[in-house]
Protein backbone atom coordinates (compact mmCIF):
# COMPACT_ATOMS: atom_id res chain seq x y z
CA UNK A 1 0.00 0.00 0.00
CA UNK A 2 1.38 3.10 -0.90
CA UNK A 3 1.73 6.41 1.43
CA UNK A 4 -0.59 8.85 1.64
CA UNK A 5 0.25 12.30 0.34
CA UNK A 6 0.59 15.29 2.65
CA UNK A 7 -1.40 17.91 2.06
CA UNK A 8 -4.12 20.35 2.88
CA UNK A 9 -6.59 17.57 2.99
CA UNK A 10 -4.80 14.89 4.83
CA UNK A 11 -2.82 17.08 7.15
CA UNK A 12 -5.79 17.93 9.25
CA UNK A 13 -7.02 14.30 8.85
CA UNK A 14 -3.56 13.10 10.33
CA UNK A 15 -3.52 15.28 13.26
CA UNK A 16 -6.65 14.62 14.44
CA UNK A 17 -6.75 10.53 14.27
CA UNK A 18 -2.97 10.16 15.06
CA UNK A 19 -2.99 13.24 17.54
CA UNK A 20 0.31 11.77 19.08
CA UNK A 21 2.75 11.65 15.91
CA UNK A 22 3.38 14.27 13.54
CA UNK A 23 1.11 14.12 9.88
CA UNK A 24 3.95 13.13 8.28
CA UNK A 25 4.94 10.43 10.45
CA UNK A 26 1.46 8.90 10.81
CA UNK A 27 0.67 9.35 6.82
CA UNK A 28 3.97 7.45 6.11
CA UNK A 29 2.86 4.08 7.79
CA UNK A 30 -0.34 3.93 5.64
CA UNK A 31 -1.93 0.65 6.98
CA UNK A 32 -1.62 2.42 10.65
CA UNK A 33 -3.26 5.13 9.61
CA UNK A 34 -6.21 3.49 8.29
CA UNK A 35 -6.36 1.36 11.12
CA UNK A 36 -6.91 4.32 13.11
CA UNK A 37 -9.63 6.09 10.58
CA UNK A 38 -11.28 2.53 10.19
CA UNK A 39 -11.63 3.23 13.84
CA UNK A 40 -12.15 6.80 14.59
CA UNK A 41 -12.95 8.74 11.26
CA UNK A 42 -16.18 10.73 11.10
CA UNK A 43 -17.75 10.08 7.56
CA UNK A 44 -16.65 13.27 6.36
CA UNK A 45 -13.16 12.00 7.20
CA UNK A 46 -13.41 8.65 5.54
CA UNK A 47 -15.21 10.43 2.67
CA UNK A 48 -11.58 11.88 1.81
CA UNK A 49 -9.63 8.62 2.73
CA UNK A 50 -11.19 7.07 0.58
CA UNK A 51 -10.37 9.78 -2.38
CA UNK A 52 -6.91 7.97 -2.06
CA UNK A 53 -7.04 4.57 -1.39
CA UNK A 54 -8.32 1.85 -3.77
CA UNK A 55 -10.67 -1.42 -2.14
CA UNK A 56 -8.09 -3.46 -2.68
CA UNK A 57 -5.45 -1.33 -0.39
CA UNK A 58 -8.77 -0.76 2.11
CA UNK A 59 -8.60 -4.98 2.02
CA UNK A 60 -5.25 -4.74 2.99
CA UNK A 61 -4.96 -2.21 5.60
CA UNK A 62 -8.10 -4.20 7.55
CA UNK A 63 -6.09 -7.65 7.07
CA UNK A 64 -2.67 -6.23 8.40
CA UNK A 65 -4.10 -3.59 10.60
CA UNK A 66 -1.63 -3.73 14.42
CA UNK A 67 -3.58 -5.60 16.57
CA UNK A 68 -5.44 -2.94 19.66
CA UNK A 69 -6.11 0.10 17.12
CA UNK A 70 -9.51 -1.03 15.17
CA UNK A 71 -11.92 -1.77 17.94
CA UNK A 72 -14.39 -5.13 17.30
CA UNK A 73 -17.20 -3.20 16.18
CA UNK A 74 -15.38 -1.26 13.51
CA UNK A 75 -13.81 -4.02 12.63
CA UNK A 76 -16.95 -5.93 11.96
CA UNK A 77 -18.32 -2.87 9.98
CA UNK A 78 -15.81 -2.43 8.02
CA UNK A 79 -16.11 -6.02 7.01
CA UNK A 80 -19.21 -5.88 6.42
CA UNK A 81 -18.72 -3.11 4.01
CA UNK A 82 -16.49 -5.02 2.37
CA UNK A 83 -18.47 -7.90 1.53
CA UNK A 84 -17.08 -10.00 4.45
CA UNK A 85 -19.40 -12.02 6.73
CA UNK A 86 -18.46 -13.14 8.97
CA UNK A 87 -15.19 -11.14 9.80
CA UNK A 88 -12.12 -12.61 9.82
CA UNK A 89 -10.87 -13.29 13.80
CA UNK A 90 -9.59 -10.50 14.96
CA UNK A 91 -5.19 -10.27 14.94
CA UNK A 92 -3.63 -11.21 17.87
CA UNK A 93 -0.43 -9.89 19.87
CA UNK A 94 2.75 -11.73 19.71
CA UNK A 95 5.10 -12.29 22.44
CA UNK A 96 8.43 -13.00 22.03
Amino acid sequence: MKPFPLNAETEPIARSLVWFERPEEALADPVRFMAYAMARATHEQMRTIRRYVTYAEFREALDNAPPGIIDPQSRAYWNSKLGRYPAPPLPSRRFG
